[in-house]
């Protein structure tokens, strides 16, 4: 089976890429995840079925998420085609979004959105903190945040509290396109 298919396949691929491009032993990574150095061995080689604990004291042992780590193992150039986009519809099917970023990015989240005329969609208010940024593409698109409307035409770019409630609207008569650019707020670290 091609290695790239089956989760510990991806595991493996993944496990050893990781570890070797940060100059890691497998003991040394045994002693950041509390993992003996044999069962890394044993995934490395594509066996076993990893308990959640483990993923992510590799994960954690690699600073790495646990999705980049059972990612299907990309090469340092990839052509996605606009077919093969993950797409989501929203608005009663009025949007459509396009995920941009096939990789998991910490705290990012990039979408082009398409909204039929008179298309209408309700915003999920994301983390404290978040900031959004819509750059309308082609069209029209009112985008109304917390009470206040905002109209873009091709080429505008808004910046905004992603926390706050927010509305988008085609009023046009044509469709209009847009790129999302969505930064979370990361959780500060303690005091130390």
């Amino acid at each position: 089976m091609d290695k790239t298919l089956d989760l510990p396949g991806r595991l493996a691929a993944n496990l050893a890429k990781f570890r070797t491009e940060r100059r890691i032993t497998q003991a040394r990574l045994a002693e950041r995840a509390g993992i003996p150095r044999s069962t890394i061995a044993h995934f490395e080689s594509g066996g076993g079925n990893p308990s959640l604990k483990n993923l992510a004291g590799l994960a954690a042992g690699l600073q790495i998420t646990i999705e980049e780590l059972l990612s299907r193992p990309r090469g340092d150039v990839e052509l996605i085609r606009a077919k093969d986009l993950p797409r989501s519809e929203r608005g009663h099917g009025s949007v459509r979004l396009y995920r941009l970023l096939p990789d998991a990015l910490q705290g990012l989240q990039m979408e082009r959105m398409e909204i039929l005329p008179g298309g209408f969609m309700r915003g999920v208010p994301h983390m404290r903190g978040a900031k959004e940024y819509l750059a309308c593409l082609s069209g029209e698109i009112r985008l109304t945040v917390a009470g206040r409307d905002h109209a873009l035409h091709a080429g505008d770019l808004l910046a905004f509290p992603g926390d706050q409630p927010h509305v988008y609207h085609n009023p046009g008569r044509a469709a209009s396109a847009a790129i999302s650019v969505v930064a979370l707020a990361l959780a500060e670290a303690p005091p130390r």
